[in-house]
């Protein structure tokens, strides 16, 4: 069965840090690109960041450049993003994505974690 859990949101001051982890079972972990996406309240679900297979590439939005950290543990089947300088405008329900494209692509979703940045 796959299954993708996401952990570690919470409620965090603006300036403030907070690290996501996502832990992968049921599938070949290594073989998948790991994104995470979020979904803030009344906006569509956007890519915050993306890794490669082997964890040699990584991409992110304009919007979290210089403060977001994608990083993969393919041995320990999990996906990370550490999140500094967090800003109010981060605030959304946080998910982790394994893609994998080819003639019949494939993604999984985890349920997400919410992430509140508040004072």
């Amino acid at each position: 069965q796959v299954q993708l859990v996401e952990s570690g949101g919470g409620l965090v001051q603006p300036g403030g840090s907070l690290g996501l982890s996502c832990a992968a079972s049921g599938f070949t972990f290594s073989g998948y690109a790991m994104s995470w996406y979020r979904q803030a309240p009344g906006k569509e679900r956007e890519l915050v960041a993306v890794i490669a297979t082997d964890g040699g590439r990584t991409n992110y939005a304009d919007s979290v450049k210089g403060r977001f950290t994608i990083s993969r543990d393919n041995a320990k089947k999990t996906l990370y993003l550490q999140m500094n300088s967090l800003e109010p405008e981060d605030t959304a329900v946080y998910y982790c994505n394994a893609h994998r494209g080819g003639f019949v692509a494939t993604d999984y979703w985890g349920k997400g974690t919410l992430v509140t940045v508040s004072s």
